[in-house]
């Protein structure tokens, strides 16, 4: 007798992680720069949740990583977290929103494809349309006053999303480590280039951070950092990769209701209507995975 088909409270979880804490971790950002400098924040951030994840992996046996395994993770550390996220860490320190920070994110895809024709890949009509819209919602979100406002943070978060982009499409012709072991060796390469960034760069500590300093920098290293990026390898391997990038257009809307519920933030109407374009774009961009990967149960499993 087959095994019957379950939804495992496993999955639900990590859907909820995928969504809410990656979607709540700009806010969290936001809250974090107002008590440390934005790239020592972020490197330790990354340091510490890379050491733990790393010293985890090793005690459950995984291999160590090769010379060129490291090599690799280092270029890609350098362009997902120093670059990408140490981008919207700054961005946000220059004072953009944490709702518009995760809707400029959200441009990633749109990113991904284009970088994707360099490395051979060919886009269909669909795609391309998603691409064209996604850039006129980048047009409307510049329009609105909080980039207006920070010119400066405006090029940060799109550059953040384009290094994020471009790393995540070379990443996959260069040798990484299997699993999570990539992920602990990106964050120790990434918090460490952000740490020199830090240095050179004179940030210092001009005060002990606040209790919701702290607060913050903890969340990020085990919410944000171990526990939503294992949620998100689960996922990998047991729904549609479709379903697991939906944080892309989720992680947006999430982040701006905590920012104006939580941080009494501002959204104005440039704002709201570059997320909706934004996010019909990604969804237009999304539609041909969830075409051309179907889901079949194996074992009582979804697998791809």
């Amino acid at each position: 007798m087959p095994a019957p088909r379950r939804f495992p409270l496993l999955l639900i979880g990590a859907f909820f992680a995928l969504y809410v804490v990656w979607g709540s971790t700009y806010l969290m950002i936001r809250i974090g720069v107002e008590s440390w400098p934005p790239m020592l924040m972020a490197g330790v951030r990354f340091v510490i949740a890379g050491a733990l994840l790393y010293g985890f992996l090793r005690w459950r046996g995984a291999p160590a990583p090769s010379w060129p395994q490291w090599r690799a993770t280092g270029a890609i550390g350098f362009l997902l977290l120093s670059c990408g996220n140490g981008g919207v860490t700054l961005a946000e320190h220059a004072g953009v929103s944490s709702g518009v920070a995760a809707l400029a994110v959200a441009t990633v895809p749109l990113f991904t494809l284009l970088f994707g024709l360099l490395f051979g890949y060919r886009n269909s009509r669909l795609e391309w349309a998603g691409i064209l819209l996604g850039l006129a919602g980048i047009g409307l979100l510049n329009l609105g006053s909080n980039l207006q406002a920070s010119p400066m943070g405006a090029v940060l978060i799109l550059f953040a999303a384009a290094a994020w982009a471009f790393g995540s499409v070379w990443s996959k012709r260069l040798p990484l480590p299997q699993g999570a072991m990539a992920a602990a060796c990106e964050m120790l390469w990434g918090g460490a280039i952000l740490l020199l960034a830090s240095a050179l760069s004179g940030e210092r500590m001009t005060q002990a951070p606040s209790a919701a300093g702290w607060g913050a920098l903890i969340y990020l290293i085990l919410f944000g950092s171990i526990l939503a990026f294992s949620a998100y390898m689960y996922l990998l391997k047991h729904v549609r990769p479709a379903a697991a990038t939906s944080y892309a257009y989720v992680n947006p809307a999430v982040a701006v209701l905590l920012g104006i519920v939580f941080a009494g933030e501002q959204v104005g109407v440039e704002e709201c209507l570059a997320m909706a374009v934004i996010i019909g774009a990604v969804v237009l961009i999304g539609l041909p995975q969830w075409r051309r990967a179907p889901v079949v149960p194996v074992e009582g499993k979804m697998c791809k």
